[in-house]
């Protein structure tokens, strides 16, 4: 009997040469290069070759030199928490509460993986029809589905969608829909043989030109027209935003809204302005800003059947087993692995279910008041800071009229990229230059403060960028 050593590794099993000889001799080989015996030598690296490889600082390297390695590198990130970030547009500062975290950190819930084996998923298909839920009645919408990637890919999805519904190649975007959500949206589009169309926007107010989208509504054939509230890009709540679903329902058209979450405990709702979608990104709902994700694709639509069977993703409802207790199970599939290619509504495939429940949970923790609550703070100190701001010399704040909670624009006397480089040497992420952006001009900025700012954070950034402006 072999009485075996100690291992010559920690973490590599078998790597004494006493077990391998006693295994390679069972196999009735005399070496491990004899297992490789029918690959061409040539192409074999030697023990010399393989020490000189260029990998990491041009050799191996263990496994002390690799974490070394990794937090230098590490290092060189900042870190702004005090104050947070001045940037939104799309993605928000906003404070999670650590329960968040631990809950979906719970080996339970750990996995983006579609529940398939609901027999063994209960738990998990459950958290995703409470985060269904809480999301229908924020929305005030009928059907939620159990995520998709993104705001982009949900506004990109709900274009494809409305196409099919209506089997018309045109939608509508405002001039001053989020540059990002517009570069992924049409590249959906593309690909779905949609055209996408801009509609103007007032300068002064930042709401849609309601003749201009009449004007384009007439030649009969658009599928959708998609609008944001408040917009992610001027954070402006357009009060046209009821009169343009109006129209483009008079012309036989969908209207898909793009809501930030949050938001919608103070404002309407897209069930009760009248959208067919709702579309928007669940990240302000305990994600965090997490270097640029995971987030969270929230996609609503109103109860009605052609909607419904033409949704992407997937829907989990509740139902009965056999002996009549209360169970889970997925609904609602229309994608490829489920039915023809061709007939597949999209090709979602991991989703967001993880970010889904952080979303539930965040969302059960608050209620309607908790979040009430951080959308007023919200409401409250982005306007007290748009007043500081105001008071400096050249500085026009809010730019644009129109009403607005979180995100709003401001003109400086000076350029706005130039601007930020030096609030960031003076440890401030101070807004999105919008320089380049035909609505607005070089320098203009896109501000956020939200509920995680406080008066002495917009009190600081006030008076460096009166610094910054030779104030």
């Amino acid at each position: 009997m072999l009485v075996y050593p100690q291992l010559e590794h920690p973490w590599i099993p078998n790597s004494h040469k006493a077990i391998l000889d006693e295994m390679l001799e069972a196999i009735g080989v005399s070496s491990v290069d004899d297992l490789y015996r029918d690959i061409p030598p040539t192409i074999l690296l030697s023990p010399e070759e393989w020490d000189s490889l260029p990998i990491g600082e041009g050799r191996p390297l263990s496994e002390a030199e690799v974490l070394a390695r990794i937090n230098d590198i590490l290092s060189r990130n900042k870190y702004f928490t005090d104050p947070p970030p001045f940037v939104g547009g799309g993605v928000w500062p906003r404070y999670v509460p650590s329960v968040v975290k631990a809950l979906i950190t719970r080996g339970e819930f750990l996995t983006a993986y579609t529940p398939y084996q609901a027999e063994i998923s209960q738990g998990l298909m459950q958290a995703l029809f409470e985060y269904q839920s809480l999301v229908a009645e924020l929305l005030e919408m009928e059907v939620v589905n159990a995520s998709l990637y993104d705001w982009s890919s949900a506004v990109g999805e709900a274009m494809l969608m409305a196409r099919r519904v209506t089997r018309r190649n045109r939608v509508l975007v405002p001039e001053t829909m989020n540059p990002l959500h517009l570069e992924t949206a049409t590249t959906y589009a593309y690909g779905g043989g949609i055209r996408v169309e801009k509609v103007r926007v007032d300068r002064e107010t930042g709401f849609i030109d309601l003749e201009d989208l009449e004007s384009r509504l007439s030649q009969g054939d658009t599928a959708a027209l998609y609008m944001e509230y408040p917009s992610s890009y001027t954070g402006v709540i357009d009060e046209n935003v009821e009169a343009a679903g109006e129209a483009v329902h008079k012309a036989g058209g969908l209207f898909i809204l793009g809501v930030e979450p949050v938001s919608m405990a103070i404002l309407k709702p897209p069930g009760r302005l009248g959208a067919d979608i709702a579309v928007g990104d669940g990240q302000p709902l305990g994600l965090g800003l997490n270097y640029g994700g995971p987030y969270l694709g929230v996609f609503a639509v109103r109860w009605d059947g052609r909607l419904v069977r033409q949704m992407p993703g997937r829907l989990i409802g509740m139902t009965v087993d056999a002996e009549g207790r209360r169970a889970f199970a997925m609904i609602l599939q229309t994608r490829e692995q489920h039915i023809r290619r061709a007939k597949a509504t999209s090709n979602i495939t991991t989703n967001e279910a993880l970010m889904a429940i952080a979303a539930a949970v965040y969302l059960s923790l608050l209620g309607p008041q908790g979040l009430r609550e951080v959308a007023e703070a919200s409401w409250y100190m982005s306007h007290y800071a748009a007043k500081r701001l105001s008071e400096l010399r050249g500085v026009e704040a809010p730019l644009l009229e129109g009403e607005f909670i979180m995100d709003f624009t401001v003109r400086l006397p000076m350029d706005a990229g130039v601007a930020r480089r030096r609030l960031l040497e003076k440890g401030v992420l101070a807004g999105i230059p919008l320089g380049g952006f035909s609505f607005f001009s070089d320098n203009d900025m896109l501000l956020t403060v939200t509920e995680a700012h406080t008066r002495r954070h917009v009190d600081l950034l006030v008076n460096l960028l009166d610094s910054v402006l030779g104030g």
